[in-house]
């Protein structure tokens, strides 16, 4: 198992040529908050069209977290794809796993547009700095899983799910963020329009051999990456390239194919039986034989009692949030 840390390779979906003039009219039916209604605080990191930042509400006070999203950029989304976004997040409303939208802003100065989400804390690439104990990590994939449930429920695929994208907040609780990549989706056989879409770490085997009928099971594989994840303290894959990528994915079925689940066991010297059988489960090589999240939640794994039913306050006592609440 590759447990070395590999930079991110985001691929952002390529989106449609814009609109001719005369479709201008159909954007009319779009209102937006003002930006000026929210104060910023500090910035919170780089995205791929812009920046996101901690934000207050100026007349309610509310903390929150603002993605700028640069439309007057050459390369930039359009107005169409943070519409797709804005209601990707919308389609999953009070799942207390996902990020919640509050709102979506424009700068009427320079035409950019602002989604406005509620702040959480930190992601989880900064907050995970060792390996999880098999209880923690069982709790926290019970939560992402069940985000991806609703997700798939929408139906829609997130597409880039990895610990960048996921935030922790001051009690534990993970939320899914970031829908950039998501799209609602399609009908079995019928390919989407972009290319490889995702992070390269978390790009499920299908994707990297250029299937573009893709289905939910993809983010199920970025699911069992993530898994490894927390339970190693390091990423599960380190190619660069989609070959050496693919390459050591093989190399991974091959080795459960010739020694089982014991093929996973290098890094996850504690992991129980039936803990190995999800990871096996959400990362089988063929798409149709991977996990749901429906089915990896009824699994046994989630309905043995554990010891200590949440221990992440526990493992981390003098944890403190990155990035606290003003």
């Amino acid at each position: 198992m590759a447990a070395a840390a590999a930079a991110s390779r985001k691929r952002p979906a390529p989106e449609e040529p814009h609109p001719p003039a005369t479709a201008a009219k159909k954007r009319a039916r779009y209102s937006f908050s003002k930006i000026d209604d929210y104060e910023m605080l500090e910035e919170l990191g780089e995205g791929t069209f812009g920046v996101v930042a901690r934000a207050r509400h100026r007349r309610t006070g509310e903390t929150v977290a603002v993605k700028w999203i640069r439309c007057g950029v050459s390369g930039g989304p359009d107005l169409d794809a943070v519409v797709r976004e804005s209601g990707c997040l919308a389609a999953c409303r009070g799942h207390p796993s996902v990020v919640q939208i509050r709102d979506v802003a424009s700068d009427e100065s320079t035409g950019d547009l602002y989604l406005v989400t509620e702040f959480v804390g930190p992601c989880l690439r900064d907050w995970l700095t060792r390996p999880l104990s098999e209880d923690v990590a069982r709790d926290f994939m019970a939560q992402l899983l069940s985000a991806a449930a609703r997700m798939h429920a929408a139906p829609l695929i997130h597409r880039d799910i990895k610990p960048e994208n996921i935030l922790v907040s001051a009690g534990c609780d993970l939320k899914i963020c970031d829908f950039g990549c998501a799209t609602p989706a399609k009908r079995p056989g019928k390919p989407y329009p972009e290319p490889l879409v995702g992070t390269l770490q978390y790009c499920a085997p299908e994707q990297l051999m250029g299937d573009r009928c893709y289905g939910t099971a993809v983010d199920m594989w970025a699911l069992g990456c993530v898994m490894a994840e927390l339970l190693v303290g390091a990423p599960l894959f380190s190619a660069d390239t989609e070959e050496e990528m693919l390459e050591q994915i093989k190399e991974l079925r091959d080795r459960i194919a010739d020694v089982g689940l014991e093929a996973i066991d290098d890094d996850l010297l504690e992991l129980s039986p039936a803990g190995r059988e999800v990871l096996a489960g959400l990362l089988r090589f063929e798409p149709g034989e991977r996990l749901s999240a429906r089915e990896a939640l009824d699994h046994r794994w989630f309905k043995e009692e554990a010891e200590s039913p949440s221990a992440a306050k526990a493992e981390f006592p003098g944890f403190v949030p990155l990035f606290s609440a003003a």
